[in-house]
């Protein structure tokens, strides 16, 4: 599944707008440490966090995620959407729960 295609199915909402959304979302990772998510996320998963700083955009990079959700209405701040789009990185925020952001991936088979 595509970014766009998790978009259009969740109703979730994209912060860059400037970025590329084809890319294929290959599993998820839920995690807020850091050091933990870099050590044991994988290449072309959505990292779903409430992590809404520029060290996110890092790691996220760091582990060649193919976006970042932001769940519970986490807010991002235009300075990390800026740099999010610098680095070509979806940035897709969901207004529900870590759980039912992650059960809502899951449900679309991801």
């Amino acid at each position: 599944m595509t970014i766009t295609e998790l978009i259009e199915e969740t109703g979730f909402t994209l912060a860059t707008k400037n970025v590329e959304t084809e890319k294929e979302i290959e599993g998820a990772y839920c995690g807020d440490l850091l050091s933990w998510v870099m050590g044991n996320g994988e290449p072309g998963q959505a990292w779903i966090t409430v992590q809404v700083h520029m060290n996110a955009v890092a790691v996220a990079k760091l582990r060649e995620f193919s976006c970042i959700i932001l769940a519970d209405d986490a807010s991002i701040t235009e300075e990390v959407i800026a740099k999010a789009e610098e680095e070509n990185l979806a940035v897709i925020e969901s207004h529900i729960p870590m759980f039912e952001t992650a059960k809502a991936l899951v449900e679309l088979g991801i």
